[in-house]
């Protein structure tokens, strides 16, 4: 049901749409097979479920949802500069489920009666969120995130530079000159 916010159409054609494609199947991947009741992470997982269902509603015949979608979102990220050259001392992904990042967009709260998204938080994610941080099977989205913030202080920092270079401080308008001297 969400066929137009997998890629653009130009981004699906590149080698980076590729391999961002490629991340998304592996965490799909990886959280199925976290909550897999027949793996002990998942025999965690289900038991807690159903034993906070019964604590808190006296029976563990309530409705589950177990298609939580998970997301990876930019968290931190710190680029130091030293002459003419920048390195990324710091950037670190965040693992959370589609309401919550939903959430923080709307600044507004999660449903916390959902007894499954919250052991998901407490269980899973945070497996997840090391993997996607540390481990081989993201290595190639953590490059891209680096190469993204790098992206991201070039582009601001050569923007800068060259408005400072061309208007700051030199009385000059050059350049924005205009016919209808009303246009602002």
């Amino acid at each position: 049901y969400e066929k137009d916010r997998v890629l653009t159409e130009a981004l699906e054609k590149t080698a980076l749409g590729r391999d961002l494609l490629a991340q998304d199947y592996i965490l799909k991947q990886m959280t199925s097979s976290l909550i897999d009741p027949e793996k002990d992470l998942g025999k965690e997982f289900w038991s807690r479920v159903y034993a906070r269902a019964g604590h808190e509603f006296g029976t563990s015949d309530i409705p589950v949802n177990a298609f939580n979608k998970v997301w990876i979102m930019a968290d931190k990220a710190r680029v130091f500069e030293q002459g003419i050259a920048a390195y990324v001392t710091l950037s670190t992904l965040k693992v959370m489920l589609d309401e919550d990042r939903l959430a923080r967009e709307k600044d507004g709260a999660t449903d916390e009666t959902d007894v499954s998204a919250q052991i998901m938080r407490e269980i899973i994610l945070p497996e997840i969120e090391k993997e996607v941080n540390a481990g081989k099977n993201f290595a190639p989205l953590r490059q891209i995130y680096q190469a993204l913030i790098l992206a991201k202080w070039y582009k601001e920092t050569v923007k800068n530079a060259l408005l400072e270079a061309l208007y700051v401080d030199k009385s000059s308008t050059g350049g924005v000159d205009l016919d209808d001297l009303t246009f602002k």
